[in-house]
């Protein structure tokens, strides 16, 4: 199914204004489990957003047979903390961990670490000078520490402990998960494309037969509400959602005021931003259940 472009993609906020008048949006206040999953069912237990605070995280982490990471697991993608990020991981219970990107982890994004490369011939690079840089002291982060980590090489080869996606799938007891890392163009990040066709063009390889999809970006109108009442999410996102892919499950972060549950009616949406707008990880986990595929156990 071929998805048009908005014609106020640029403008999400406007887009919303108009789009929310077909659109249904059900807050969701679901509670933690207090039983296991029955046989028949799946327990994915989701975070997103932790930036390198687990040490701080005051909350204990479910047990569920899954669990997602949506990104941002560092705060600007340095050897150490993914290191660190993949020792915590691998003290998880479960036995299935996946893990995608987002915009701070500058070291996955090839536009980082190999910025002079064919395809962008610098031009990412000479942005970071008056978009990344100059927010590094908001951000805890010196220049020092920004330089070192996308120095960093095959940085992917140090998450031992979980299964890494970046537009790919894993298919576990019938249920496949796709998960992305990109998002809407914002201050030059890593994972940065513009809005419109070249968001389309990372969604529309997401396979129509998901069943969770795991994005580091929110679409618009679900969990992507700023503090400055600006809809962050991608418009496109939410139509190749809702008319292609159709995913009982997209589990997304980002916007970490934007945390929580809601739904359309047909499709579930979860924001589940660890850290809120204070960056601190206060955001307790969200678990949901998935009814396995007939004929499949665990």
């Amino acid at each position: 199914m071929d998805i048009d472009i908005h014609p106020l993609t640029d403008n999400p906020t406007a887009a919303w204004k108009e789009l929310s008048k077909q659109q249904k949006v059900i807050k969701i206040n679901a509670k933690p489990p207090t039983t296991d999953a029955p046989n028949d069912k799946l327990r994915i237990v989701c975070m997103s957003d932790t930036h390198s605070l687990t040490p701080y995280i005051k909350f204990d982490v479910p047990f569920g047979d899954i669990f997602i990471h949506a990104g941002d697991f560092t705060k600007c993608g340095s050897l150490q903390e993914v290191v660190e990020f993949n020792n915590w991981i691998g003290n998880l219970p479960h036995k299935h961990k996946i893990v995608i990107a987002g915009n701070h982890e500058l070291s996955f994004d090839p536009t980082f670490t190999h910025p002079f490369n064919a395809n962008n011939s610098g031009d990412r690079h000479k942005h970071m000078g008056t978009s990344i840089l100059d927010n590094l002291p908001t951000l805890g982060m010196s220049k020092d520490t920004l330089a070192e980590a996308i120095k960093t090489t095959n940085i992917k080869d140090y998450l031992t402990n979980c299964t890494y996606l970046e537009d790919s799938e894993i298919v576990l007891y019938g249920i496949k998960i796709y998960g992305t890392p990109w998002q809407p163009e914002f201050c030059k990040w890593a994972f940065n494309v513009p809005r419109g066709g070249p968001c389309l063009s990372k969604w529309n390889l997401i396979p129509e037969d998901t069943d969770v999809l795991v994005t580091h970006t929110p679409p618009i109108g679900h969990g992507d509400m700023c503090c400055s009442g600006v809809r962050a999410g991608c418009v496109e996102l939410l139509s190749v959602v809702q008319k292609r892919i159709k995913p009982k499950y997209h589990v997304f972060g980002h916007i970490h005021e934007g945390y929580g549950i809601s739904s359309d009616g047909k499709i579930i949406f979860i924001n589940a931003s660890t850290c809120d707008l204070n960056y601190l990880p206060s955001n307790p986990p969200i678990v949901f259940d998935i009814t396995l595929p007939t004929g499949t156990v665990k």
